[in-house]
């Protein structure tokens, strides 16, 4: 049998960041939880590694939640696989084009829902995550297909 961290089947997302360039780049990200209701609050935690870690630190004022349907997952290998400290993932989005705008923000398209956050705090440093506190400014429901993670491991992509 499987850890029991590994059993759950929960909600896949990506977050939208920017470095100090404007440059857009789009994480993979299952550690996302609703934390509060009033002001509605996410937690999200964050691998130091990633360029989404480096955004956050240097340049949070551009963050959206998105989380990601089955027409998602051909994008899964690209945006968490692949670190956008070694590739531009907005030159691929936008070549296959698979970006659209909402809110003067660039998204995925076909995703489930999006949310624009603000970050709050840095919460917790853990060993190898952050753990990010963000405030819901805005949000729009799209779709009700959701990606899971358990769609992840029958592709064979993750476990």
């Amino acid at each position: 049998m499987k850890r029991p961290w590994n059993r759950t089947n929960s909600s896949v997302y990506s977050l939208v960041t920017h470095d100090v360039k404007n440059q857009l780049n789009m994480n993979i990200c299952t550690y996302v939880s609703v934390v509060n209701m009033n002001p509605r609050s996410y937690s999200i935690a964050i691998d130091y590694q990633t360029k989404t870690y480096d955004n956050l630190i240097n340049n949070s004022n551009k963050v959206v939640l998105q989380a990601l349907s089955t027409n998602n997952i051909k994008l899964i290998k690209k945006l968490g696989k692949q670190s956008g400290k070694d590739i531009n993932k907005e030159i691929f989005l936008k070549k296959n084009n698979y970006l659209t705008e909402w809110k003067n923000h660039i998204v995925l398209k076909n995703t489930c829902f999006v949310i624009e956050l603000e970050i709050i705090n840095k919460m917790i440093k853990l060993s190898d995550h952050c753990l990010f506190l963000f405030k819901v400014k805005s949000f729009k429901n799209i779709d009700t297909d959701f990606l899971k993670t358990n769609d992840l491991i029958e592709s064979k992509i993750i476990l």
